[in-house]
Formats: structure tokens, C-alpha cells, sequence
């Protein structure tokens, strides 16, 4: 039994995310803490609200509530769609947690032991007419590498270029748009990144299975231009981690608190002592899946994320980590993202365009979007959500061909047999259909084990094609009319489909999974490592009921109404 550590980037804690935020950590994520979970290894699956910075005094002065309140309110509403998308973390924690802020800075004090913090008397941008120094992401401007006029101040998100504000041509500010900005002197605290630029290159050298848009980036940043810079992670905040080494001050950096941007990543271990303090465990049984000196060793740790974060958790987190000197558990792959754009332009939180995930549950259950996000994720390129798409693939793959061939079944074998498995010998052609689905389960766990999770949708859904074909070409219905004793066979490879498909099927349709497993009133879950097995796993006389209609077909009515209703900007 394998030991998996699973952790998606963690979604600010600002509103609630859309549907280009849900495929480019969380998601894919779940599929493979599922997939992994199915095939019986032990599993640790992390995520949490990244809850400091600027964003979140914002939103919680926008709603006219204390920050701290603020916070705790959304997490819960965060936390309550997770469950409801079928997100199946095994804790979904808190970047202003207790533990997260202890560890900051333990990992703050180490460092600066190392000798990887040095003070700088830096610049920084005064807003007027806000009344308070501007976060580097608060401040927009030209970017002076690509010409896009919406860059940030810390980052590019077009050429994902790192910049400073100074950098920025025409700069004004993101909160009121104002061009009336100061630079004043102030004193902060820098990562010194740049000494630990070839242990860093190093490392990510020896991530040859990695995927080629993360590797890219993380050289990109390595080494165009002047190579890796040294970072700031203190600012001029309220909210947020108090700057200390360990537990103690830190002379002249009293009122400030560390960059989100380095405590955040810290939350992915954190998060893990917030879940062994809620489950009543030690220290050790944490420590297990995250210090290499406490049994973390064989680990496989996978991190899930959009393209966008890929920088700072390749080379920032993991300066972190290496600059500490501890024994902490490296992320063996990092699965990157492209991006999800929406109907001919992009998904935007801050502009509210497109489909917000609650939205989504309010018009259609979970597993209709989990298919189609996962079947069409943006893995090598940049994908586009169309509501025409949506519609096809929900009626062609989930009802025609999934729930289709559960309707079939179940209600053929209730009208000419009974609501239990008929009994029938299998023959030549329910042999050929075991060995042909023995060589796609072997391509699809090839495909999960790899993390290509379109390939991987691409596989189950031929899966499932594979048994609409047998049910057409053995035609039960029509051999029951000479051969009922052959119909039978049929039908009960038919019947044992449905538990096969519900297995494979659960880490993409979750809720759809557990419907096919209660209609075939089994509890079975075991991994089909031996195909012919699982295809007998029911046996003669086993009983079952006829299943509600596992997918409804999606209307044109329906399409039109809803690409009308989400054309327009979210309030």
C-alpha cells in the first residue's frame, strides 16, 4: 500500500470561485486522492483558505464586517460547496490557523539562523486617496515586458513575469483606480532566493517526469533576465501573521506581518496538524506524512495548481523548505494547469464573468460538472467552457451512453426475468468483452497513475461505450426469444457492468457511483485487478432494484436560458 500526500492550491478566501478555479487545483486533485483511495492506498488530502492580505481586508470591509469574522464566515461557506461539489479532502484548514501561524514563524526564525533573510529599506507605493500603503497586487499598471495593461504589481498574469510596482508603467491603484500614488521608504524583510538558486535548479533537474508548462515556468524564472530575485515576505499589514522569529520579536518589524504569499504554502503543512488536532491524534501522526526524520520518507506528495501559481510554489515554498535546513517532505510532482477560459472570454473573480460554483449546483448536480470539467481539462493548452459543449457532453457521454445502459439493463432484466441477477453461463462473447476491457482498465489506471486526466475521462468513457456495443450486439432482448438461458448470461454480465462501471467510475461521478452501487445493492467496492473477477462479482439470485434516471438530458430551453442568465456580471 502505497502512502499518497495530495494538496490543490488553496483558493482565496475572497468570494466564492468559479468554475476555472474549481479544474485548476481542486478538482483534479480529488479525482487522484480518489482514484488512490479506490485502489486501497492510504491517503492524505489537504487543502484550506488562504485567508490574509489585502484581499480579505477588502471583501471584509465590502461587507462591513470585521476581517476576522469575515474570514470565518466564507470558510464555512467555502468549505460547505466543497462538500457539495463531492471535494473529498481529508481536512480543509485555515491559513490564519494557530498551527499555520506557529510554524510561519518557526520557519521565519530558521531562516534567518541560515543567514537567508537579510532586512531591506525599500520603496513602497502610498496611496492618497486610499489612505495606506499598496499591497504589490493592489496596484495595476502596463506591464513593461508584454505591454498588458491589467499586470499587477508582483506579477504578470499574461507573460507570468515577476515584477516589482515600480515596474510598472502608468500605475494606479486597484482598490480606487487613483493615479495620485507616493513612494515612501519603509523596512521589510527579504527571502534571499538568489543563494539558493542552484540548489533549486538542481532539484527541479531531477523532476524529469514533470509536466513540461511546470518545468517551463519555473526555469523561465530561474534564469531569463536577471535570474531568481531575492523576495519580500513582510508588508504593511493589519491581518495577517505577526512577523516574530519563532515566538519571539523581531526588532524594527513591529506592526507588520508576513507576505500571504509565504505563509500561505506553509498552510499545506499546517493544514495537517489543524486535522490531527481535530481527529483527537499526536503530533507524530501529522508529522508522518511531512518529516522525512518521522516516517514521511515514502511519501509520494502531488500538488495540483493553475499555471499562474506554479512560480511560487517551484521556487518560493521550496526556498523555504530547503532554506530551513529540516527534514520537510518535498513535493515529488506538480501537476500544472492551463487555463479555463469562459464563452469566448475569461473566467474573472474580479469581474464576476462566467459560472461560480455555487451557481453551478443551484441549476445541476455536481457529477454533470465534474465530467465535463475533467473531461475537458485544460492540461497541454488553454480549454473554453461553451454551454453548446456542456450540453452535448452531458447528453452524449452521462445519459446516452452511462445512463442509458443502466436504464436498460435493469429494467429489461425486471420485465422478463426479475429484480435479481438472472442465472446464465457466460460465452464467447462476454470472454472477448472480459479480455477487452481487461486491456482498457490496465490503459485507464496508466493513464490516473500518470495524472492525464483527460486521457484518463477518454479511457472510462470507452469503458462504458465497450458495454452499450456488447448490449447491441448480443441484442438479450431479442435472444430471450429463443435462448433464454443465453439472454440470461447477457443480462448478468449487464448487471455486473453497472457495479464494474460504478467503481471505476467514482473518482470522476462520485454521487452517480454510490446511486449504481445501491441500485445493484452491493457494498462492493474492491478494485477490478482481476476484470473477470469483478464481472462475477454479483452472483445468481443477487437482487436489485431499478435505478431512478442516473442523467437527465440537458434542453435546448434549458441551454439558452442559462447562457442568458450568465452572460452578465455576478453582483
Amino acid at each position: 500500500m502505497a502512502r499518497i500526500l495530495i494538496t490543490s492550491a488553496i483558493p482565496y478566501i475572497n468570494g466564492i470561485k468559479h468554475l476555472g478555479n474549481l479544474i485548476g487545483s481542486q478538482l483534479p486533485a480529488d479525482l487522484y486522492a480518489r482514484y488512490n483511495r479506490g485502489r486501497g492506498n492510504e491517503v492524505m488530502f489537504l487543502c484550506a483558505t488562504d485567508e490574509h492580505g489585502t484581499p480579505a481586508e477588502l471583501a471584509a470591509a465590502k461587507a462591513d464586517k470585521p476581517v476576522a469574522e469575515y474570514c470565518a464566515e466564507m470558510h464555512g461557506v467555502q468549505s460547505d460547496i466543497a462538500d457539495r461539489f463531492g471535494l473529498s479532502f481529508d481536512h480543509f484548514g485555515r491559513s490564519s490557523s494557530p498551527q499555520n501561524h506557529k510554524l510561519t514563524q518557526h520557519f521565519a526564525g530558521k531562516l534567518a539562523e541560515a543567514g537567508l533573510i537579510r532586512e531591506v529599506s525599500e520603496k513602497q507605493v502610498y496611496s492618497h486617496a486610499d489612505g495606506r500603503f499598496l499591497p504589490d497586487r493592489y496596484i495595476e499598471g502596463t506591464c513593461p515586458n508584454c505591454g498588458y495593461e491589467k499586470a499587477r504589481g508582483d506579477q504578470c498574469e499574461n507573460c507570468t513575469k515577476q515584477l516589482d510596482p515600480t515596474d510598472l508603467i502608468d500605475p494606479r491603484s486597484a482598490i480606487s483606480g487613483s493615479t495620485d500614488l507616493e513612494v515612501r521608504e519603509t523596512k521589510h524583510l527579504y527571502l534571499c532566493q538568489s543563494q539558493l538558486k542552484d540548489q533549486l535548479d538542481a532539484w527541479i533537474d531531477s523532476k524529469a517526469d514533470w509536466p513540461v508548462l511546470t518545468t517551463s515556468i519555473a526555469k523561465k524564472w530561474l534564469h531569463d533576465g536577471d535570474g531568481l530575485q531575492d523576495r519580500g515576505i513582510t508588508r504593511d499589514l493589519d491581518w495577517g501573521v505577526p512577523v516574530k522569529k519563532g515566538g519571539e520579536d523581531w526588532p524594527g518589524m513591529e506592526g507588520k506581518v508576513f507576505y500571504v504569499w509565504f505563509d500561505a504554502p506553509i498552510e499545506y503543512i499546517a493544514c495537517a496538524g489543524e486535522w490531527a488536532e481535530a481527529n483527537i491524534k499526536t503530533d507524530a501522526d501529522w508529522e508522518r506524512w511531512w518529516r522525512t526524520d518521522k516516517g514521511a520518507d515514502d511519501v509520494k506528495y502531488v500538488q495540483f495548481m493553475g499555471k499562474d501559481n506554479v512560480p511560487f510554489h517551484t521556487l518560493s515554498f521550496p526556498a523555504t523548505i530547503l532554506g530551513s535546513g529540516e527534514p520537510w517532505k518535498m513535493v515529488d510532482h506538480l501537476k500544472s494547469f492551463n487555463y479555463l477560459n469562459y464563452d469566448g472570454g475569461q473566467f474573472s473573480t474580479s469581474q464576476g464573468r462566467g459560472v461560480f460554483m455555487d451557481q453551478a449546483l443551484d441549476i445541476l448536480p455536481a457529477d454533470y460538472w465534474r465530467w465535463w470539467l475533467l473531461s475537458h481539462a485544460p492540461e497541454n493548452s488553454d480549454s473554453e467552457f461553451t454551454w453548446e459543449n456542456f450540453q452535448t457532453s452531458v447528453n452524449k457521454d452521462l445519459a446516452d451512453v452511462l445512463g442509458n445502459f443502466v436504464s436498460r439493463i435493469t429494467k429489461f432484466c425486471r420485465s422478463k426475468f426479475s429484480e435479481a441477477v438472472p442465472d446464465g453461463a457466460y460465452g464467447e462473447a462476454e470472454q472477448a468483452l472480459i479480455a477487452d476491457l481487461t486491456t482498457r482498465v490496465r490503459a485507464y489506471e496508466q493513464h490516473m497513475e500518470a495524472m492525464e486526466v483527460r486521457k484518463s475521462a477518454q479511457e472510462l468513457r470507452a469503458i462504458w461505450v465497450a458495454g452499450n456495443e456488447y448490449l447491441q450486439n448480443t441484442a438479450p432482448w431479442t435472444a430471450f426469444k429463443t435462448d433464454p438461458e443465453k439472454a440470461a448470461g447477457q443480462v448478468r454480465m449487464g448487471l455486473n457492468l453497472i457495479r464494474f462501471y460504478a467503481v471505476l467510475s467514482a473518482p470522476f461521478i462520485p454521487t452517480a457511483s454510490a446511486k449504481m452501487l445501491s441500485a445493484m445493492n452491493t457494498l462492493d467496492t474492491s478494485w477490478p485487478d482481476d476484470v473477470e473477477a469483478a464481472l462475477n462479482a454479483l452472483p445468481a439470485g443477487h437482487e436489485f432494484t431499478v435505478p431512478e434516471v442516473l442523467f437527465a438530458k440537458i434542453t435546448d430551453e434549458q441551454r439558452e436560458e442559462w447562457q442568458e442568465r450568465f452572460s452578465g456580471i455576478r453582483d
